[in-house]
């Protein structure tokens, strides 16, 4: 049973992301009692006669989930439990049912699974997930043949695939691996305070790149940088450029601005005494 929908009527930038009451109460409510539903984006599928990642072509919509309505099969003739078998493995039940509420008013319950390869209870578990909803009213079971197997005519399942965390780690590290180092600096852009005496001072403040100050030019040009006639000496420590004065490091800068009288004074903090 392969049902399609079209989803051509649909608005551009439309997603589907209802919530679990949503789902219960305008979706697999109008399925079960054969009224229609708000759009018709979610196909009949019968989920257990293919793979999960057979899934995703049986519908013309979703991009990481893909929702379908589908009947559960009894595992015995005679016994209540569903049928879990797919082609090449099977869904497994894990965790606990979450109970859906429409306000105060209980309406629906919410199974997650997972799909294993091969048979139980020796299958490899994939990545492969689903909720299974199912209403949670007692609705009077319709007339089968004798010997039918149909548990339900109809549950809604999301399908969708789990992110690997550890695959997801190892591509973040070969990223920073690739990442050209940054030279780093210990200071980051000056900032201009009034004391309470009415003076300006200049405050040193936390760690920046280097390429960020000289885009703000706090260390004037490139040439000022490397003359070896500077008035000042620049010294070069762990890769971070700063002039020496007196044994404190000071942003170059910040000497210029004191020399033309911009500003009266330098505050120095001990912490960027050089060492």
């Amino acid at each position: 049973m392969v049902g399609k929908n079209n989803s051509n009527h649909l608005p551009p930038g439309f997603r589907f992301h209802p919530t679990d009451e949503e789902l219960i109460m305008y979706y697999l409510r109008n399925q079960a009692t054969s009224k229609p539903c708000p759009s018709s984006i979610i196909p009949e599928v019968d989920v257990y006669k293919f793979d999960p990642w057979e899934l995703p072509e049986k519908t013309e919509f979703g991009e990481k989930e893909w929702y379908f309505f589908t009947p559960r099969d009894r595992k015995y003739p005679n016994g209540v439990r569903p049928n879990r078998a797919a082609v090449s493995g099977y869904w497994k039940a894990t965790g606990t049912d979450k109970g859906i509420y429409s306000g105060t008013k209980y309406v629906g319950i919410k199974k997650a699974l997972v799909f294993y390869k091969g048979k139980p209870p020796k299958g490899i578990k994939t990545d492969w997930i689903m909720h299974e909803y199912r209403l949670s009213e007692s609705r009077t079971q319709p007339t089968r043949p004798n010997g039918s197997m149909r548990l339900d005519d109809w549950v809604l399942c999301r399908i969708y695939k789990k992110k690997n965390l550890g695959r997801a780690i190892e591509m973040m590290k070969v990223e920073e691996d690739t990442q050209e180092p940054q030279i780093m600096s210990v200071i980051t852009p000056i900032h201009e305070v009034v004391a309470s005496n009415g003076q300006q001072t200049l405050k040193l403040p936390r760690t920046c790149s280097l390429s960020h100050l000289l885009e703000m030019d706090y260390f004037g040009s490139i040439s000022q940088l490397f003359d070896d006639n500077n008035s000042y000496n620049t010294i070069s420590q762990n890769n971070t450029l700063m002039t020496n004065v007196n044994g404190y490091v000071v942003p170059h800068q910040a000497m210029e601005k004191f020399q033309l009288g911009e500003v009266s004074q330098i505050s120095m903090n001990p912490s960027y005494q050089f060492q």
